[in-house]
């Protein structure tokens, strides 16, 4: 499987960007997907997620409300609105294939298999 993340940038405080990811080799439908971000000098920080089937998603309480994350078939994206200058990092797609007894996700990087090559984001204040 290879992930490809494609459409960061660099934008003011309060504004919006997308990012995507997509994906080829292997048909992730089966899979739940999400995103996780890096600062500099900082751990890879989970931002959200979303399930096989696109019907759940779970996102951190720093970006609850101002992301979105969907996908459709290989392909991922996150839309990010009312961006701030902490958002700024390198955002990472990934995908895991793992089950879990009592959740249907993980936030922890550990646990995802396969990941995209990251792209950046800067938000200016």
């Amino acid at each position: 499987v290879q992930l490809q993340a494609s459409g960061g940038g660099s934008v003011q405080a309060g504004g919006s960007l997308r990012v995507s990811c997509a994906a080829s080799g292997r048909a992730l439908s089966p899979y739940v997907m999400g995103w996780f971000r890096q600062a500099p000098g900082k751990e890879r920080e989970f931002v959200s997620v979303i399930s096989a089937g696109g019907d759940r998603t779970y996102l951190s309480d720093s970006v609850k409300g101002r992301f979105t994350i969907s996908r459709a078939g290989n392909t991922m994206s996150l839309w990010m609105n009312g961006l701030k200058p902490e958002d700024t990092a390198v955002y990472y797609c990934a995908v895991d294939r793992s089950k879990y007894a009592d959740t249907w996700y993980s936030t922890h990087p550990s646990d995802y298999e396969y990941w995209g090559q990251g792209t950046q984001v800067t938000v200016s204040s």
